[in-house]
């Protein structure tokens, strides 16, 4: 019931497009931030166009408020645009795009039957990130590893340290005594750690990744 709830809310942040044609992703866009996903007409029962979506975490196509945007653009047209969280519907079902602090964590197109990751752009950092999967499994296979382990270990180490001044306001000592960290870092360390865990969080969002405490935790 939440779920839906939450979707219709996004779904009324939907306002109409001016039209425009899609921009092609260049080179420099890794810089900005910018994602681009592709639904295409092929393999769609019903399917009555071809979808992109423009996703901008900042710049003139973001929103004024400082959150980040998504345009849907039919048939290379710009068609639609929301403010993130956005859900577009269409034909057969709708568009999901959802992001995090570091990056996207959905960007699927959900129908009755179940949902289908949109295909990202090959020049795009979470394209080339994903081709990268395919092309070298292994290694692939090696570094989401690293990302998990960077993250549990660096979140579980500040967060004990962390433990002790929280819990040592006076009516929480009062009542059940004073907690101390059995691990104390210097700084340097858990900065580095705090690096580490933001690193892998980014990591994990190029491949669209994500899990309500590893990822929200890092975030």
């Amino acid at each position: 019931m939440l779920e839906n709830w939450k979707r219709r809310r996004a779904m009324g942040r939907v306002r109409g497009g001016d039209g425009r044609a899609l921009t092609p992703f260049r080179w420099w866009h890794l810089l900005t931030g910018r994602k681009l996903f592709y639904l295409p007409r092929a393999g769609r029962e019903g399917a009555e166009a071809e979808y992109a979506v423009d996703v901008y975490p900042s710049g003139k196509h973001a929103d004024a408020n400082g959150y980040g945007k998504a345009h849907l653009f039919r048939d290379g047209r710009h068609y639609q645009e929301a403010r993130l969280p956005a859900v577009f519907p269409i034909e057969g079902g709708y568009i999901e795009v959802a992001e995090t602090l570091s990056g996207l964590k959905r960007a699927h197109f959900v129908t009755a039957d179940g949902e289908t990751r949109l295909t990202p752009d090959p020049r795009s950092a979470i394209g080339r990130r994903l081709h990268f999967d395919s092309a070298h499994p292994a290694a692939s296979r090696s570094i989401a590893a690293v990302s998990v382990v960077a993250l549990i270990v660096g979140l579980g180490l500040n967060a004990v340290q962390l433990l002790e001044p929280i819990l040592g306001i006076p009516p929480i000592v009062e009542q059940f005594g004073r907690f101390e960290s059995p691990i104390h870092l210097p700084i340097w360390l858990n900065v580095a750690l705090g690096v580490a865990a933001g690193l892998a969080s980014t990591e994990r969002a190029l491949r669209l990744r994500y899990h309500w405490l590893l990822d929200a935790a890092g975030n």
